[in-house]
């Protein structure tokens, strides 16, 4: 098992995992893995060990997008279209 980095490390880092973004955005693991499998929250694979990385900003401010049209009541699906994927 990896050591967590801390909070405030995350909330400087330029990438961040999927499990750090669920800690920055209090949402939950497998809500993340949909919207990345989705293609609504963008991340790049860094090739030694296959592991998505996100950049931290753009993806924080996504996740609060998606989360803002949810309460809206948007579906996914009008979700995507909003976002242009």
């Amino acid at each position: 098992m990896g050591r967590q980095r801390s909070l405030e490390t995350i909330q400087t880092a330029e990438f961040v995992t999927i499990g750090e973004l669920v800690r920055l955005t209090e949402s939950r693991y497998s809500t993340l893995k949909f919207y990345t499998e989705e293609g609504m929250i963008p991340f790049e694979q860094a090739e030694e060990n296959l592991t998505r990385r996100y950049r931290r900003e753009e993806a924080v401010s996504r996740i609060r997008e998606i989360k803002q049209m949810r309460e809206d009541g948007m579906a996914v699906p009008e979700i995507k279209k909003a976002l242009g994927v």
